[in-house]
């Protein structure tokens, strides 16, 4: 498969020519937690020191680091909290002023035919993706929630600010439809990341209120293997399922660790919650600085 230029530029630039994770311990990568995740065994009456080459590898194969910076030029006031994002020089005017359904279509060659940048939610049935949709917006009801899972039974775009996409796709694992239609969905869902030219990426939604779950992870390789680029936004951050549940960073911390076996650098992450905002505006950030690097 061949990427379009720009995509391809946007996968080159984090993919390409990057060394394999050194043995570090792994730590969630907060704004306080970098050099916890550098050297884990600092002890309170002495510090190590760290090399260059080390902080070096560190922020190559943790962190996202966005076009238009280098890893020496990372601090710690530079990353989004509740993720491994770097904010770059391409980070622009994240508001969301405007949003318009434009389509819901049946197979990838019906999308719209323009060649505006687009963001596609992907996830299983009852991650929360309507409610994200909907938090990101900010309007109720622009897409649709339910509380039975698999409502989404189309490619849905919405255009924002007239300028790019916010593509709704169908859930995945155990909608309430029938085994064929579930098949269907997987299909042109597939065809739809690998022939979309306009795609800047994916926005892979796992549920942080529970334990990784296999078909979350398989669709996570899936999409590595084919070079689609992809941000993992953990959603319902403010949940335990119950009183003897683990907390969602647990949760975050122990997906992270089974995605490493196969990602020679962690993808970027980011923690959110519909329920109370946390890391709505911050993904609004990260969206903008790869839509605006897609678009020079």
């Amino acid at each position: 498969m061949l990427l379009p230029a720009a995509r391809l530029r946007l996968f080159t630039h984090r993919f390409s020519s990057l060394l394999p994770p050194p043995p570090l311990h792994f730590s969630l990568p907060f704004r306080n937690s970098t050099s916890h995740s550098i050297s884990p065994n600092i002890s309170a009456t002495k510090t190590p020191k760290i090399s260059v080459s080390d902080t070096t590898k560190f922020t190559q194969t943790v962190l996202f680091i966005p076009p238009g910076i280098s890893p020496e030029e990372v601090t710690e006031n530079m990353i989004l909290p509740g993720s491994n994002i770097v904010l770059g020089p391409y980070a622009g005017d994240a508001k969301v002023k405007e949003v318009q359904f434009v389509s819901s279509s049946v197979r990838p060659k019906d999308c719209p035919k323009d060649d505006r940048p687009e963001f596609a939610m992907l996830g299983r049935s009852n991650v929360g993706k309507s409610s994200l949709i909907n938090s990101l917006v900010r309007k109720k009801e622009v897409a649709l929630t339910s509380k039975k899972p698999g409502k989404t039974q189309l490619i849905n775009h919405f255009l924002v600010n007239r300028s790019w996409y916010l593509v709704d796709l169908p859930g995945y694992g155990f909608a309430n439809a029938p085994e064929s239609t579930r098949m269907d969905w997987s299909s042109f869902t597939k065809g739809y990341f690998l022939n979309r030219e306009s795609l800047v990426s994916v926005l892979l939604l796992v549920d942080a209120s529970v334990p990784p779950q296999k078909i979350d992870l398989d669709c996570a390789n899936w999409l590595g293997r084919n070079n689609i680029p992809m941000t993992i936004v953990f959603t319902k951050c403010d949940k335990v399922k119950n009183s003897k549940g683990r907390r969602p960073d647990e949760n975050i911390k122990s997906f992270q660790e089974l995605i490493k076996e196969n990602y020679k650098i962690h993808p970027p992450w980011i923690m959110t919650s519909s329920a109370t905002g946390f890391g709505r505006d911050d993904l609004l950030l990260h969206m903008s600085q790869l839509r605006n690097y897609w678009d020079n």
